[in-house]
């Protein structure tokens, strides 16, 4: 699997209060969600994001509540994939179970700028950062969380299961 689009730099601590506000959640529909991701830290994000770009992050993104909503913004604004150099771990399972690749790779982190072209190739377990020609190493995802990312999630690769039954 590739991912590939332009990065959107944030720094440490990131919460899931900024990724989507609280005044927000009383709506479960991923693209009203989605039009306010990001507002109350960047409020240029939604109105430059396209699809296939990357947000880069550093330390702890993710932090806070341990809502659902976070991951599901992030997705539904068009980002492929999320590389931090470490994340709220309740944030990192919500995004693998809502199908959100997301990197762990400070090395990678800190050296991706706000507007850099990156790609990355889970499979080889590179990302590249097309802008400065930087390569970095990351690990590959395990089959099992690879397999929930390819189906979009883990409730659709349960019901996927289901239905070969």
């Amino acid at each position: 699997m590739i991912a590939q689009g332009t990065a959107h730099r944030y720094g440490d601590n990131v919460d899931t209060d900024v990724i989507i506000p609280a005044r927000y959640l009383n709506t479960t529909s991923h693209a009203e969600l989605a039009s306010h991701c990001m507002e109350d830290i960047d409020a240029d994000f939604i109105k430059s994001v396209k699809k296939g770009d990357i947000i880069a992050a550093g330390r702890n993104f993710g932090c806070g509540s341990s809502r659902e909503h976070a991951p599901i913004a992030i997705k539904a604004s068009g980002v492929s994939c999320v590389i931090a150099e470490s994340f709220a771990r309740i944030f990192y399972r919500n995004a693998i179970n809502i199908g959100l690749p997301i990197v762990e790779s400070p090395r990678a982190a800190k050296g991706i700028a706000n507007g850099d072209e990156v790609k990355i190739d889970f499979d080889a377990g590179k990302v590249y950062n097309v802008t400065t020609g930087e390569n970095y190493q990351i690990e590959p995802f395990p089959e099992f969380i690879q397999n929930i990312i390819d189906s979009g999630g883990l409730l659709q690769g349960i019901a996927k299961k289901a239905v070969k039954k």
